[in-house]
This record gives structure tokens, sequence and C-alpha cells, in this order.
């Protein structure tokens, strides 16, 4: 056995790693992988035998995937089997999967037609994932990539997710949440926020001009799923110059008709476009 760069003692069965990887972190993904071989539930001799690691060293691995909901540990027998958190980040896959291949033909007509920047996000906690863009063909023009984040509270995208959450679930986000001032147009009180989510679940979109930052504005609607749950939504983007209240209004069918677009593609047939 020998130290890698994180001081911990990789196995002989490792084979080259690079000096940037951590032996814990490498074993943790072997354990989760083992699981991907048709067993449902496997114990810590079984976990040591397989990995050709020792019992102590698999035991705390599974013990803390296990606290990190990972895995879950059946008290009657010891044994460990997946957990709902990864259920939850393969279901996540597949619907960022499904709406790549959803909203690609959309987002394109949508660029081409407003020939402004137009984005795709999903909500992680208090925060927005940008997970599909395309860019407007203007020179003037935001600029931004896939994977970026922002604050929910003050994006169009953002607030259209917060405010089509389950009851329950908006009010845990909400829950203690310190509004950070991004600008003066920034709504900083739960109150306003609140009131402002019930007026965007109402209206079907939401604006946002100048929150997140001075010369900058979108507008966004909602991509539901084939259960009709919000999952994501798309949204228009561009300068105050070009994108002022006024203006940006003129955008809310087109968000809207592109927004059922994809919720038709990824199955959802309850309603009509506004």
């Amino acid at each position: 056995m020998t130290p890698d760069a994180g001081g911990e003692p990789t196995t002989a069965d490792d084979g080259p790693r690079s000096r940037s990887t951590l032996s814990s972190v490498s074993n943790a993904a072997r354990v989760l992988r083992a699981f991907g071989h048709g067993d449902r539930e496997l114990g810590v001799t079984e976990i040591s035998r397989r990995l050709g690691i020792g019992k102590s060293t698999a035991h705390r691995l599974l013990s803390t995937l296990a606290e990190e909901r990972l895995l879950e540990r059946d008290p009657k027998t010891g044994s460990y089997r997946l957990g709902l958190a990864m259920y939850e980040l393969g279901a996540s896959v597949a619907l960022h999967n499904d709406l790549h291949e959803a909203s690609a033909a959309v987002l394109d007509q949508l660029r081409n037609a407003t020939r402004e920047t137009v984005q795709i996000g999903v909500l992680d906690g208090r925060e927005v994932v940008y997970i599909e863009r395309r860019e407007s063909p203007q020179t003037l023009r935001l600029f931004g990539r896939v994977g970026h984040r922002n604050d929910a509270h003050c994006t169009s995208t953002g607030k259209v997710l917060l405010a089509f959450l389950p009851p329950d679930s908006l009010s845990e986000v909400l829950d203690g949440w310190t509004l950070r001032r991004r600008t003066p147009a920034t709504i900083t009180s739960l109150t306003v926020l609140r009131s402002t989510l019930q007026n965007i679940r109402q209206q079907g979109w939401a604006e946002n001009v100048n929150e997140t930052e001075m010369g900058a504005a979108s507008i966004a609607a909602p991509i539901r799923n084939g259960r009709g749950d919000v999952v994501a939504a798309i949204s228009i983007a561009g300068p105050v110059q070009r994108l002022g209240s006024d203006s940006l209004r003129r955008f809310s069918r087109p968000v809207v008709e592109a927004g059922f677009a994809v919720s038709r593609r990824l199955g959802y047939r309850d309603r009509v476009a506004r």
C-alpha cells in the first residue's frame, strides 16, 4: 500500500492513480458501484472481500455513506442497500437528459424568434442551476454558461420554480432564509416574496428587471413533467435597453408557449398554453 496525494493509502488493486485524487473517495465510489451488479443488499464482510480492503475500512465507508443517505442499513440483518439519495440523484440525471432532448429544438426556435439569450434552469435548494442555454446572436447580450448558479429569489427562473413548489416544500425553503440584496431592486422581504410568488403562480410567468444585476432583465415560464409537476423553467434574458418592463412583457406569451412545448415533449397533456 502506498500513500496518495491526500495522505491516504491506496490498495494494490486500485491501479495507477492521479495525484489529484483521494483514495477514500475512490473507495466510496467503488462501494456504490458494487451495488450495481444485481445485489440488493451487501454486508461489511462482502464489501471488504470485493474491494480488497479491511473490514474496519469497509465499515467506516458504509457507515459514512449511510449517514449521507446514499446507503441504508437494515437494522435486522446489518446489511446495506442503496439509499433514497441515490435514487434522487438518478432521477435528477434522467430528468436532465430528458430535458436536453425535449428542449433542444424549442430553445433554438425561441432564440431565433426573439434574438435574445434563452436558457433552462432547475432549482437546487435556494439556487437556480442553468442546465441549457442558447446565446443571443446580438452583439450586446448577457454572458453566462451552462452550470452557472444564481440566487432563486431574484431571478425570473428561480421565482417561477419557487412559485410552483408544493406549499410544504416552499415553506421549508423560505424558513430562515435571509434574502441577499443584489441590487436596489432585489426583493429582500419574505412577505413581499411570498406575495410575488402567489402572483406568479396565478399569471403563469415571472419577470426580473435589475433584480440580479443592474442592466439585466429576464422573463420565465414553467416546464412540467408528465405528472404536471414543475421540474424546470425556461427564460428569455437580455439587457434592459431591449428588455425593460414594458418590452419584456411582450415575451410573456412566447416564453409560456415554449415552456408548454417542452412540457408536452415530457408527456404533459393536462391543459393548453395561455
